[in-house]
């Protein structure tokens, strides 16, 4: 018998990964990651509406619909630590789930900044409708097929996407953030006996 251990003992699988490799395979996106836990498959543009369609047959409950802008300039906060490795672009994403078992992924899906759009799933999913129009009124990006984008939230003369990195905050350029106060510090314990002294 061999004092070394058996290497022919494979290392115990990833569930989550193997599932994500698997709905990726199925789906033929273009690849997955998996991240604290939550699967993330990645699509191409043009197969988006296809791709979310298709995945809706193991997925079916749509949870929500929103995008992230990954820009370089930053009109308020702090901008990416390395600015010059940052590739600018958006990422559209959408989170479906199973509705008998805990099985789920969140969709990506690449959009230059400089053609802005993709395809809306509102011929397929209703509730689609409202998480498109927000990402368009707060982002810019247009929903082919969606014919109704029109703002949910800011006044019609409004001009500009507030979630867009570039947009400047004019209300913080005139108040501070609510998180930015100065704190005192607490009372050094002389303090608090000389005042419970002076107490009559």
């Amino acid at each position: 018998m061999s004092d070394q251990p058996d290497t022919a003992v494979a290392e115990e699988a990833d569930p989550l990964a193997e599932y994500a490799a698997g709905i990726t395979e199925r789906l033929g996106a273009d690849g997955f990651s998996v991240e604290f836990g939550t699967v993330r498959v990645f699509v191409d543009r043009d197969k988006w509406v296809e791709t979310i369609n298709d995945a809706r047959k193991e997925l079916p409950f749509f949870s929500w619909l929103s995008a992230i802008d990954w820009s370089k300039e930053t009109e308020v906060g702090e901008g990416v630590a390395d600015p010059d490795d940052l590739v600018e672009r958006f990422e559209v994403m959408c989170r479906l789930s199973s509705v008998t078992n805990a099985d789920g992924a969140i969709f990506f899906a690449t959009l230059p900044k400089d053609d802005a759009t993709i395809g809306s799933l509102t011929a397929t999913i209703g509730g689609a409708e409202w998480h498109e129009r927000e990402a368009h009124e707060m982002f810019g990006i247009m929903f082919e097929g969606n014919d109704n984008l029109i703002p949910l939230y800011l006044p019609d003369a409004f001009i500009g996407n507030p979630l867009l990195k570039s947009f400047p905050l004019i209300a913080r350029e005139v108040k501070p953030w609510p998180g930015d106060v100065d704190v005192e510090g607490l009372p050094e314990p002389e303090e608090v006996l000389a005042a419970e002294e002076a107490t009559p």
